[in-house]
């Protein structure tokens, strides 16, 4: 899989780690980034249908 890095700030990080860990949603950070980066992309496909954009 390839590697992506990215700067975000503080806050938000410090906030995507409170949701990682044992018995939390996401086992690492890198799985809350591509979760989060998947949702808004289902997002924006969901956008693109309602305005004729998304082709198939």
């Amino acid at each position: 899989m390839p590697k992506v890095c990215v700067e975000i700030p503080q806050h938000i990080l410090d906030d995507l780690k409170r949701h990682v860990g044992d018995d939390k949603k996401f086992v690492n950070v890198s799985d809350a980034v591509r979760t989060a980066c998947r949702k808004m992309l289902d997002m924006m496909d969901e956008i693109d249908e309602k305005h004729g954009r998304k082709k198939g």
